[in-house]
């Protein structure tokens, strides 16, 4: 088989493939007499079919497959062994017809995109800001109160009041006020600090076992992931309901009464005497929330990083073979025009994969498999002690972890959050940080408008 490859600019490229019988016919004839052996035409024991017969009926099919295969395998092998940095994959000439009647000698053509020759160094010149989230005095006591709440003793008063559970049987109802025959049903507890109305949440206040009344459950929860769990439908059926209005029938009311902030909550939290006062137990509060909005930090400086890199880094790719190779590749019926309008996304993210590629062999950012092997373990380890089950034996450890990482998705995952830590540490050290103190109120929308 004789490859050629001829430069059309810096980013294009065609692919010449000339295929002859020496490439191809010996395991053409072996899969021929393979089919041979195992043959059953009427007329003919098995086994004994003349090859003339055989060739007439499954050559050009045979040779068809044969031929796409040594194609295949060998434009990768050319490609990885002359490192020709494509983008995308190698998509056909359009035109191209083969004579697999008569002819022996094959030709091929193919486009492919090229990869721009890309060199990103990172200096203290390129700054970023780091957001260091910092817990105010109203999370903390926020935080305080739901320790407190969830360290807290249970009483089942008559009559609710603002901030009880209150247990209810939930139907729905016709616009006639009538339970619906075939409407959705469920019995659960309504928490007053998930009711979004505040028309609505006065509804719940002052209410006894036995008590009814009709709430519009849309207008009532507007986090409709928790509505479907309390009506026990899933998220699309939620939003195809015939009727939003429900009746609720009160079962019982439930009070949780905070535990005081003294030396018995202290010690059920943190152990015996590792906290003394009110004032030492929030800063304990507030050192472990801080801690824990590290990473949400972190995700926000990836962020910023990708953003600054994409807007800095200026080069050129080829646009419109790549639209066409999307048309080409796709496993739906696309148009042009439909990728054109999704094609400065695509783009983007082209153009971080390039720039991270090279940012993780110029920094030498590399994972051995030994190292999420370890990963693995560790994740394996945080998840028993959640669920305070007993981390197990090595042997039995060894075990789990092969059977995780013989799944490549799984694999992958694990690579890729290892490749997200060290290039975190790179864009730390290499980067001009500029730290900013910022409440977690005011990350979240900042977040939310990035």
């Amino acid at each position: 088989m004789k490859i050629t490859q001829n430069n059309i600019n810096d980013l294009q490229a065609e692919l010449k493939v000339v295929i002859t019988p020496e490439d191809y016919q010996d395991k053409v004839d072996k899969v021929l007499k393979d089919y041979r052996k195992n043959a059953e035409i009427p007329g003919f024991r098995k086994g004994k079919v003349p090859m003339s017969v055989i060739n007439k009926k499954y050559r050009i099919p045979v040779l068809v497959d044969e031929v796409n295969k040594l194609l295949q395998e060998d434009l990768y092998k050319y490609i990885s062994s002359e490192k020709v940095k494509v983008l995308g994959s190698p998509m056909p000439k359009n035109g191209q017809k083969m004579d697999w009647e008569n002819s022996t000698t094959f030709n091929f053509e193919f486009e492919v995109g090229l990869a721009p020759d890309l060199d990103v160094k990172i200096t203290k010149k390129d700054k970023v800001k780091y957001y260091q989230i910092q817990a105010d005095n109203k999370l903390v006591d926020n935080y305080a109160n739901d320790i407190a709440k969830r360290y807290g003793a249970m009483s089942k008063p008559e009559i609710s009041e603002e901030g009880d559970l209150v247990f209810c049987e939930i139907s729905q109802i016709d616009v006639d006020g009538n339970i619906m025959e075939n409407g959705v049903r469920n019995e659960a507890t309504v928490s007053m600090d998930f009711i979004s109305d505040k028309k609505i949440k006065k509804q719940f206040i002052g209410v006894k076992e036995g008590d009814s009344f009709t709430v519009n459950v849309l207008k009532a929860f507007s986090n409709h992931t928790d509505l479907s769990s309390m009506l026990n439908i899933t998220h699309e059926q939620l939003h195809d309901l015939s009727s939003e209005d429900f009746q609720f029938t009160v079962k019982n009311v439930s009070r949780i009464k905070p535990s005081e902030m003294n030396q018995e909550l202290f010690e059920k939290v943190y152990g015996k005497d590792s906290v003394k006062t009110e004032k030492e137990f929030k800063v304990r509060i507030k050192d472990e929330a801080e801690r824990s909005f590290v990473p949400e930090s972190d995700r926000m400086l990836k962020n910023d990083v990708v953003t600054y890199l994409i807007d800095k880094i200026k080069f050129d790719m080829p646009d419109e073979f790549l639209k066409r190779w999307l048309v080409h590749t796709s496993e739906k019926s696309v148009t042009l025009d439909q990728i054109e309008s999704e094609y400065d996304m695509y783009s983007k993210s082209l153009r971080w994969q390039l720039i991270e590629n090279n940012i993780l062999e110029n920094y030498n950012i590399k994972v051995s498999d030994e190292e999420v092997e370890n990963h693995t373990k560790s994740l394996i380890t945080m998840q028993m002690q959640q669920y305070g089950q007993p981390v197990p034996q090595e042997d039995k450890m060894n075990e789990i972890v092969a059977s995780i990482l013989k799944k490549e998705d799984e694999r992958k995952k694990v690579y890729d959050q290892l490749y997200d830590v060290k290039s975190l540490e790179v864009y730390k050290e290499n980067f001009k940080l500029t730290e900013k103190a910022i409440s977690y109120d005011d990350f979240v929308k900042l977040a939310s408008e990035k």
